[in-house]
């Protein structure tokens, strides 16, 4: 499982013409890709990661600053380049295998206490953020 991060001042998630997900203040916006070997033991990982990143103002946390969270699914973080132009999705975990995981990751974040937007599975999604800093990590597990 890996993911994007980017500290954002706001961000949101629109699927045709309605805001599906968004964040008003401070916090992080996820890109996260699943890959077809990943299991519940890594959406839990990936959820304790995301919660405890130290990359908000100061070195601080979602989980120690109650800052927000907009989670994305994105499937193309999984693309292989290094062959030919066209990228490759045969790492990326087929819908039926990545949706669970994707909620995993979500509602392990909720019971942690973390405040959590979400795009919609699937979609055509239009993302828009304000990175801060900017400030953006790969994330794997």
């Amino acid at each position: 499982m890996k993911a994007v991060v980017a500290r954002v001042t706001e961000a949101s998630v629109e699927v045709a013409g309605e805001i599906v997900g968004a964040i008003a203040e401070p916090g992080l916006l996820v890109l996260l890709g699943v890959h077809h070997d990943d299991t519940d033991a890594h959406a839990r990982k990936m959820a304790q990661k995301l919660h405890g990143l130290r990359i908000l103002d100061d070195e601080q946390s979602c989980e120690s600053t109650g800052a927000p969270l907009l989670v994305v699914s994105q499937f193309t973080l999984y693309g292989d380049t290094r062959k030919g132009r066209r990228p490759s999705w045969t790492a990326a975990a087929r819908p039926e295998h990545a949706e669970p995981l994707v909620n995993a990751v979500v509602q392990e974040l909720r019971q942690k206490g973390a405040r959590v937007e979400t795009g919609r599975f699937r979609a055509e999604m239009k993302v828009r953020s304000v990175n801060d800093g900017p400030f953006t990590v790969l994330v794997e597990v």
